[in-house]
């Protein structure tokens, strides 16, 4: 027997289902543009915004673990986009910089995004623009509240345990 389920609970998911299908150009694998995806050029971006970024600051920003962010890594020190060296505070740690090449692509990625990002603001009607932007970031931290105290330990498999507790105003 299928349980009851609120009307509101199956239209957020279903948001959640669409944001996800609607973001499927931003995942790891996918090229945006540049040959690069849009994770590369998160990556790009972050060292952009510095002189240098180290590796440890760079998991953090991603928000994924060391070897993930190695092998996110890879490609671009392959194309010669980033360099990688020593820190000089600390032998051990490791700085990311763009290269030449890297801040041109980078530059041309922008672009690309800037492009993406008007595209998208045309399709909503420009005075609901704000108000869908607001919403949106609303339910965007929200989303990421709920979800770092449920990740909280690291432990994915506890996504959804104790949902219904939760929802009753139970600490869990």
């Amino acid at each position: 027997m299928w349980p009851e389920i609120d009307p509101r609970d199956r239209e957020v998911l279903d948001l959640i289902m669409g944001l996800s299908k609607a973001v499927r150009c931003c995942r790891q694998d996918e090229v945006f543009c540049e040959d690069v995806t849009f994770t590369q050029f998160l990556i790009l971006d972050r060292i952009a915004g510095r002189t240098e970024l180290g590796m440890v600051s760079l998991h953090a920003e991603l928000g994924v673990d060391k070897s993930t962010t190695t092998r996110l890594v890879a490609p671009l020190l392959r194309r010669g986009l980033i360099a990688r060296e020593r820190a000089g505070h600390d032998s051990r740690a490791v700085v990311l910089t763009l290269t030449a090449r890297g801040k041109a692509v980078h530059a041309r990625v922008w672009q690309c995004l800037a492009d993406f990002v008007r595209a998208i603001q045309a399709e909503i009607p420009a005075r609901r623009r704000e108000g869908v932007l607001k919403g949106a970031g609303a339910f965007l931290q929200a989303m990421q509240q709920v979800a770092d105290r449920r990740y909280a330990g690291n432990n994915p498999a506890r996504c959804c345990a104790g949902a219904s507790r939760h929802r009753r105003g139970s600490a869990g």
